[in-house]
């Protein structure tokens, strides 16, 4: 199996969960802090374009309020991505690269249905 990242910021509840669930199902992951490391903005284009850019964006965060208005307006996937890739914190978290694709957010039986068994 190829190796498993786990992409997102170290102090997020969600995060904290999705981490807790695969150690407790025995699987081995990388973890990226994209706070502290940033992420390129070629892989968050290849995340809009895989789950989609409004599956990606995180609107209900306090980074996406804290925009000025004329950012939230007009959004499109280019516009969307350049802010993600500049303020990884509206990244949607976690992001889950299991090699052949990914998983945004947590919930537990989507884990479940990529580590079967």
């Amino acid at each position: 199996m190829a190796a498993v990242t786990i992409y997102g910021i170290k102090n997020c509840d969600t995060m904290k969960k999705a981490r807790a669930w695969l150690e407790a199902h025995g699987v081995a992951y990388g973890f990226h802090d994209y706070k502290t490391a940033g992420v390129e903005p070629r892989r968050v284009e290849g995340w809009a374009k895989e789950a989609g850019w409004e599956t990606l964006l995180n609107r209900s965060g306090t980074t996406f309020r804290k925009l000025a208005e004329s950012e939230k307006t007009a959004l499109d996937e280019k516009k969307a991505v350049a802010l993600m890739a500049a303020l990884p914190t509206l990244i949607k978290r976690p992001v889950l690269d299991v090699g052949d694709r990914i998983i945004v957010g947590f919930k537990p039986e989507a884990y479940a249905k990529a580590f079967p068994g």
